[in-house]
């Protein structure tokens, strides 16, 4: 009678751990969110991350992204660029990658962003990862819709160092200025990485020619800062969205394009130590931010890169509405968005969606598309 019981009990047991992983496998499937790619790591590919979209003039969607090679899916891996197409909008991609920037970092070449200028050109930015003391991000230009590149030109010259720009990262504000938010890492020779970053802008006046560095970030409150991103706000500001450890998402303000900060303050975005991206929604004009609300069911998530949400904003950042979840494996780990709107109804979604439990935690390299309808939807 006990062994019965006992069987009773790991069957039920079983099924109730199958029914909340289907329940949270569940939980973020909607009608709106259509998932049109997935790049699973592979052999001598074992991740696939941080990308960025470009709409080409022949109506094409370019998505480049890191295609890590050898064994090692960690930051310091052997990795190079790589582009898939899209002839429809999105809605299906080219099922064989092609290389856009061979490897020729003494680590790695990562962390894409993709930019078409006011000239009409393309810029690529990316990081060329030689040590933990060497990663400059550098800019390349394509005068035929990414067909040919130009030789790369280091972006930071002022100064060497371990510096991190996100995917999806750079800007072009409307007097012409190119901008791009970076972290600096400064680790002591023998030291392990420093994960504590010191935040500086870098701009151009002159289509990227040459690079300036804007004012440190203060850093008042001694928090660690990591991967920050820029949005512009209606009222001429610059807004700066900040990764920390302390258990928010920090912002800094610049009235002066970049060139001076507001020291990094709290928000009341709760967040893991996990980038947020925030963009302007063409269409409407309101603002979208993409991030991991870990503040939700409390204990479930905490110190976790999941669930992975997206709200909006009507009044340039100072509230946030309409949350949605995209994602809510609470073994998933959800991070490094791009975001590409292709009309006036739909946006993509590119976004590392690996998982923890399995190794693959940003090996997997997602696409969403999603209706706007849904996300404006109560």
């Amino acid at each position: 009678m006990k062994k019965i019981n006992l069987i009773y009990l790991i069957v039920v047991s079983s099924h109730f751990l199958v029914s909340m992983e289907c329940m949270y496998a569940q939980s973020s499937k909607s009608s709106d969110i259509r998932m049109v790619l997935e790049l699973n790591p592979g052999e001598n590919n074992p991740r696939n991350s941080e990308g960025d979209f470009i709409r080409l003039n022949d109506g094409r969607i370019m998505f480049v992204y890191t295609h890590f090679t050898g064994r090692s899916a960690n930051d310091f891996g052997s990795a190079y660029l790589a582009a898939r197409y899209s002839e429809d909008d999105g809605q299906t991609w080219t099922s064989e990658s092609e290389t856009v920037v061979s490897n020729d970092g003494g680590m790695n070449v990562m962390s894409v962003s993709l930019l078409r200028l006011q000239d009409g050109n393309i810029a690529l930015f990316y990081a060329r990862k030689n040590s933990i003391n060497d990663c400059i991000p550098l800019m390349r230009i394509s005068k035929d819709e990414g067909e040919t590149w130009s030789a790369p030109k280091p972006c930071i010259t002022d100064r060497k160092g371990y510096f991190v720009l996100n995917n999806n990262r750079v800007l072009q504000l409307d007097n012409g200025r190119l901008i791009m938010p970076v972290a600096l890492h400064e680790t002591l020779e023998g030291d392990e990485f420093n994960d504590k970053g010191r935040l500086f802008t870098y701009f151009s006046d002159d289509n990227g020619a040459t690079w300036q560095a804007g004012k440190e970030v203060r850093n008042p409150k001694k928090v660690t800062l990591q991967e920050p991103g820029l949005v512009s706000l209606k009222s001429g500001k610059l807004m700066m969205i900040i990764r920390t450890d302390d258990g928010v998402q920090f912002a800094a303000y610049s009235k002066n394009s970049g060139e001076k900060w507001t020291a990094a303050k709290a928000t009341d975005i709760p967040s893991p130590l996990s980038p947020a991206t925030i963009t302007r929604i063409p269409s409407t004009g309101d603002l979208m931010m993409v991030w991991n609300n870990n503040g939700v069911k409390k204990g479930l998530y905490k110190g976790k890169r999941t669930p992975l949400n997206l709200a909006i904003s009507r009044n340039d950042g100072k509230t946030w509405e309409n949350e949605k979840v995209l994602e809510d494996d609470p073994d998933g780990w959800y991070c490094y968005t791009a975001i590409q709107f292709v009309n006036e109804d739909k946006v993509l979604l590119g976004y590392c969606a690996g998982n923890r439990a399995q190794g693959t935690g940003l090996s997997i390299t997602k696409i969403a598309l999603l209706d706007l309808a849904w996300i404006y939807s109560d």
